[in-house]
């Protein structure tokens, strides 16, 4: 039994360690990490966190989450990915806590699902799109509650008073974007992920 716990516990850390080092090269190569479609730049990074939620748990979710908030965190201090970044992703709570949330809320969310309908394909879209949601709504409404300053809206090419309808834009483009891209990706590559791990957990 001991034996049987062991080969589980290395199974489930080497894949969360595979999930790691993707979301740190997702982070640094900006093709990975971003996808231009048009007028808009997707992030792929928050898919990347709802898989591992699905299929390790919400707290391996939020290990992964936690890798890529602090990656952005330090990315804002040291080499800044945008104008927006030194001045918003320099607080964790923009950085780092919306990401934790999403292996949270992903993970909660899939399991209260399957728990509850016993269906898996229909608890993971619902599940990536609650994880998405989480990230958009967290970094966006915390943007405007900390740095409602006229130095943000400049970046976002507004004054501070048109700043919510900025942000309220970006939610409508982008965060519906990105809540679509995790309905769809995640279950495809969480539900074969998903099968091995069970295998792998009854062998």
């Amino acid at each position: 039994m001991a034996k049987l716990r062991k080969k589980r516990s290395t199974y489930r850390i080497s894949i969360l360690a595979i999930l790691t080092a993707i979301i740190v090269l997702q982070d640094f190569i900006p093709m990975l990490g971003n996808i231009p479609i048009g007028p808009l730049s997707l992030t792929t990074l928050h898919v990347t966190v709802i898989i591992t939620a699905i299929v390790l748990g919400p707290v391996d979710g939020a290990i992964v989450g936690g890798v890529w908030g602090v990656l952005t965190w330090i990315r804002a201090f040291a080499f800044p990915s945008s104008p927006l970044a030194p001045l918003v992703f320099v607080n964790p709570l923009v950085s780092v806590f919306p990401r934790i949330m999403i292996g949270l809320v992903a993970g909660w969310t899939f399991m209260a699902l399957f728990k509850l309908f016993k269906h898996s394909l229909s608890s993971m879209v619902i599940a990536a799109i609650l994880g998405a949601l989480t990230n958009t709504v967290l970094v966006l409404g915390f943007i405007y509650i900390f740095y409602h300053t006229p130095e943000v809206a400049k970046v976002y090419g507004v004054n501070v008073s048109n700043l919510f309808k900025a942000l309220s834009a970006i939610f409508v483009t982008n965060g519906l974007a990105e809540m679509l891209m995790a309905a769809i990706i995640a279950p495809l590559i969480a539900t074969p992920l998903r099968k091995v791990t069970q295998r792998q957990q009854a062998s």
